[in-house]
């Protein structure tokens, strides 16, 4: 009997402890526990643009040069794939017009493929 009792006292402890897919996050808010950080476009992504000088102008939540980039994710993310081709020509090509008149410098040394990474690793950033 104590071990029958013992089992669903941890069972109970274990559902109580995982509530699904779901974790508080310190504010009564729920996240999801599909953290976007293990996708292996968000790792690879993420090093290009630390090993770049794209953070001079961008971090992720504030307003620099250029827009932050959880700004572009929510503005892009939600078009069609064709827009990760769109951007990675923008990083390599620059230019102005869709934040205001600030220019992007073009980054031509930035291959295609790592441009679409880095915008893949931003688009997933999404909120």
């Amino acid at each position: 009997m104590k071990k029958i009792l013992s089992s669903v006292l941890v069972l109970s402890i274990l559902v109580a402890c995982n509530n699904g897919d779901s974790k508080e996050n310190g504010e009564g808010n729920t996240t999801n526990t599909n953290d976007v950080s293990n996708n292996a476009d968000y790792q690879k992504g993420l090093a290009l643009v630390k090993n770049s000088d794209c953070l001079t102008c961008h971090k992720i939540d504030e307003q620099l040069t250029g827009p932050p980039y959880r700004a572009v994710a929510n503005k892009y993310a939600s078009m069609p794939d064709t827009i990760i081709t769109h951007l990675a020509k923008k990083i390599r090509e620059g230019g102005t017009g869709v934040w205001g008149s600030i220019f992007m410098t073009p980054h031509a040394g930035v291959s295609e493929q790592d441009a679409e990474t880095m915008v893949k690793y931003i688009l997933l950033l999404k909120k």
